[in-house]
């Protein structure tokens, strides 16, 4: 009975930092699925919204999940004014260039976070921090239940607005056909700069939502989280937003029940160990379309 509970609380723990992951994965194939872009400064846009709240903790005493109703929309505009500055000048270039412009910007943004903040590891304390909600006989982390239910509240908008809005319609008009979207009348590039508000939106959000639990570091953590939403996006099948979800579930999982009944210390490597057995056995992705090759 012992063992049957310790699975229930690990499977518990793993879904919800899954959640996390999902948020940003998703995140980083929303992107690539409308730019046909690799945005290798997406973990670093993590690193930001921890960073963001970790500060206005310490200027404002806010709560990290408070802080969200300025860290969020700040994230949107970060990424539109990122878009319309720097990528949309690299529409027209290869995809190598712009891959290569977005590690320009990574290293940018953990610099400038190393020259501010320093290289002592951050973090934030809550009151709720060691506080648990009991399910049955499984005791849940108060911190991991907020972190899953704000990543839940922030892909089911996503979700309305991609399904439920002329916006959103727009967004999935541009992922399928850029050109057949132009052709009836569709900014693309105003939709460019809308999605990479949107990726960058989930970034400093999970980062917020993470903050509480993990310690950031400027040059280190970003990188980290960037590997963390490749891992993500090729488990479920890459610009599958629905599939990086549930990628994003199955890699908290995989790291949660390895460090558990394996070892705690290769537990980023649990994941990376899926994501090869995933290259190796079905290349598309768990839920991508095969392709046959001729």
């Amino acid at each position: 009975m012992l063992d049957l509970i310790s699975l229930f609380q690990n499977l518990a723990n793993g879904l919800l930092i899954g959640t996390v992951y999902a948020m940003i994965g998703i995140g980083l194939t929303l992107i690539f699925s409308v730019m046909s872009t690799i945005n290798f400064a997406h973990g670093d846009f993590v690193v930001l919204g921890m960073y963001a709240a970790v500060f206005l903790s310490t200027l404002l005493g806010w709560d990290p999940y408070l802080s969200l109703v300025l860290i969020a929309p700040a994230g949107f505009l970060l990424g539109v004014l990122v878009q319309k500055v720097i990528l949309e000048r690299t529409v027209d270039a290869s995809q190598e260039t712009s891959m290569l412009v977005t590690l320009g910007i990574s290293l940018i943004v953990g610099n400038l976070l190393l020259l501010t903040f320093g290289t002592e590891p951050k973090s934030i304390y809550t009151t709720y921090a060691s506080s648990t909600v009991k399910f049955w006989s499984v005791h849940v982390s108060v911190v991991l239940l907020l972190a899953g239910l704000a990543t839940l509240v922030v892909i089911t908008a996503l979700y309305l607005l991609l399904h439920r809005t002329e916006v959103g319609r727009s967004i999935r008009a541009t992922a399928e056909n850029a050109l057949g979207a132009e052709l009836v009348g569709i900014d693309t590039k105003r939709i460019q700069a809308i999605v990479m508000g949107l990726g960058t939106l989930l970034a400093v959000t999970a980062g917020v939502t993470l903050i509480p639990l993990l310690y950031a570091t400027p040059t280190s953590t970003g990188p980290l989280f960037t590997l963390k939403a490749f891992v993500v996006i090729v488990l479920g099948g890459l610009g599958n937003v629905t599939a990086a979800a549930v990628g994003g579930i199955l890699l908290g999982l995989v790291e949660v029940l390895g460090a558990s009944y394996l070892s705690s210390d290769y537990r980023e490597a649990y994941g990376l160990v899926a994501f090869l057995l995933v290259l190796l056995l079905k290349p598309e992705g768990l839920f991508g379309k095969t392709v046959k090759r001729v």
